[in-house]
């Protein structure tokens, strides 16, 4: 009779807020217009959810006042619903045991809106935001994102808002940063930092992938490289299944990352999927075609450990009272 080892899974980047907020009627508890839902997250035995505060240039100019109201709505849909809980402290890293609800995090992707102002950062990490990710892929006031053609680094306001990450607690995603700005970050940054939805460009030549000198250097950090299921990030021209994602795997293994990788999967940023990972629900699945090919040691590490080694290791201490 087959055993089924029930996993955890730590998934470090999906889109859930930004359509929660541009349609308020949907419920997160079940809505087959989500690809994350309550129910699915549940069923894909994911322990942990970092939910993206993602502000889409197609609905008017990223404000302040949008990320207010996606914090907001992850508040009041996730957290004070009774679906989740915040993860925001170090001492908070532990993946929940069975009986327990599931951890939620917050993390902006793209300073845009923050204006230059470092005071919005505050209170951003005040309100329980805990990674920024620079850019999305055009260019900000603090760098260039990745589609950027000039591939430019970060400017004053940018350094400046490095130095105030290392020393608030604020972790840092390159996750759609320009190579000259990853690079420089890689110089100025005193803290690892990670790359929460990106897989290996020598397996899928997308832009959006990471070179092996670049992977090379988060393992050398100690980062984290979270593989995403963006089907053309995944195979060359899309129509990619979850076989796939086992080429990054290995790639990235073979560079010594093993203990580096996670997932990141862009749930809900998506609207073409990875067969046998279309939403959170299907997780089960596949750590079930991962034990299949790898030890169970490395694929625990792959579906969590990792994650929350370095959140354990890297996330602020909670103050004291």
């Amino acid at each position: 009779m087959k055993t089924t080892i029930m996993l955890k899974v730590a998934d470090f980047h999906c889109d859930a807020l930004s359509k929660l907020q541009a349609e308020p009627e949907i419920d997160f508890k079940n809505d087959s217009r989500m690809d994350v839902t309550a129910e699915r997250l549940a069923a894909g035995n994911v322990g942990l959810q970092v939910f993206a505060i993602y502000l889409s240039e197609a609905r008017g100019k990223p404000g302040l006042n949008r990320v207010l109201g996606q914090l907001e709505l992850f508040r009041k849909r996730m957290i004070s619903s009774g679906e989740m809980r915040w993860l925001r402290w170090k001492e908070e890293a532990v993946i929940p045991a069975a009986a327990e609800l599931p951890l939620g995090m917050l993390s902006l992707e793209g300073v845009d809106a923050l204006e230059g102002n470092l005071f919005y950062a505050e209170l951003l990490f005040e309100l329980g935001v805990r990674f920024l990710g620079v850019t999305w892929n055009v260019a900000n006031w603090a760098a260039d994102g990745v589609l950027e053609s000039r591939n430019g680094g970060f400017t004053e306001k940018g350094r400046a808002l490095i130095e105030w990450c290392n020393s608030s607690g604020m972790l840092l995603d390159v996750s759609h940063l320009a190579p000259a700005g990853f690079w420089e970050l890689a110089e100025r940054s005193t803290r690892p930092y990670i790359a929460s939805h990106s897989n290996a460009a020598a397996v899928c030549r997308h832009p959006r992938n990471l070179s092996d000198e670049q992977i090379k250097a988060l393992i050398t950090m100690d980062g984290r490289i979270g593989l995403t299921f963006v089907p053309w990030f995944v195979r060359d021209g899309g129509g990619a299944k979850a076989e796939d994602v086992l080429k990054h795997i290995d790639h990235i293994c073979a560079l010594g990352g093993s203990r580096q990788l996670m997932f990141g999967s862009d749930f809900d940023g998506i609207d073409a999927w990875v067969e046998g990972l279309e939403h959170p629900g299907k997780y089960t699945a596949f750590a079930e075609l991962l034990l299949k090919h790898y030890p169970e040691n490395q694929v625990r590490g792959w579906l969590y450990g990792n994650a929350m080694s370095f959140l354990s290791s890297h996330l602020p201490s909670r103050p004291n009272p």
